[in-house]
């Protein structure tokens, strides 16, 4: 629910990510009856700073997500450091978090290596409509992949998705149909046809966009 504040944006190939501090991790929560995101009500998106102590940044963060990711704010750099995945099967359960679907593996689902950092992939998330915009374009939905360190740091790998044939798991071929995004709405049964934060102003954040060279591709 919260509006988390962001460190580092990556955006290649409408993939987005973002490395959290580690205090975001504690404002992760599982029970989210307490907020909507109906604008203007009492629970909505302008009163989560008011609602909990530790949801204050709501209302006076200034590196908060989501933001447009508009072509004149983005510097394009090769040398981020690479991005290696190792990922692997796991059991996991599907929970119902009260306003999305979440899908949480037991004992993590592999890593995401970062600059020599080791992020494990714990949880993944669906937004309706997309949260962040491209060019000021939304998508139909965004899925957040949740990897934390062990040190409480956390990687989000955030998925866009155009409307077009069905994804087999809502992950991997990047398009959906309308009834598979309704589907993780109507499940959740908030009478809400949006979970998706409002944007944030960009301020003074710089947003990069990596584009490695050869040499710093992975294999």
């Amino acid at each position: 629910m919260e509006k988390i504040p962001i460190q580092v944006l990556f955006c290649c190939f409408f993939v987005v990510l973002l490395l959290l501090s580690g205090t975001a991790i504690s404002q992760e929560v599982d029970d989210e009856i307490e907020f909507n995101y109906e604008e203007g009500g009492e629970n909505g998106p302008s009163k989560w700073g008011e609602l909990h102590s530790k949801w204050s940044a709501c209302k006076n963060g200034r590196m908060q997500s989501p933001i447009d990711l508009l072509n004149e704010r983005v510097q394009v750099v090769s040398h981020l450091g690479r991005l290696k995945r190792s990922y692997k099967p796991s059991n996991a359960t599907l929970k119902n978090r009260g306003h999305d679907m979440m899908l949480q593996w037991e004992g993590g689902a592999g890593t995401l290596r970062i600059n020599g950092i080791e992020y494990v992939l714990q949880q993944c998330h669906w937004h309706s409509p997309s949260e962040h915009t491209i060019n000021g374009q939304r998508f139909a939905l965004e899925a957040h992949m949740v990897h934390v360190s062990q040190d409480g740091k956390i990687a989000v790998v955030g998925i866009m998705y155009k409307i077009g044939r069905p994804d087999s798991f809502l992950e991997s071929v990047r398009t959906v149909t309308r009834e598979q995004v309704r589907s993780l709405r109507v499940a959740v049964h908030d009478e809400s046809d949006t979970n998706a934060r409002p944007q944030q102003p960009i301020n003074l954040r710089i947003v990069k966009s990596y584009r490695p060279d050869d040499e710093n591709q992975n294999p």
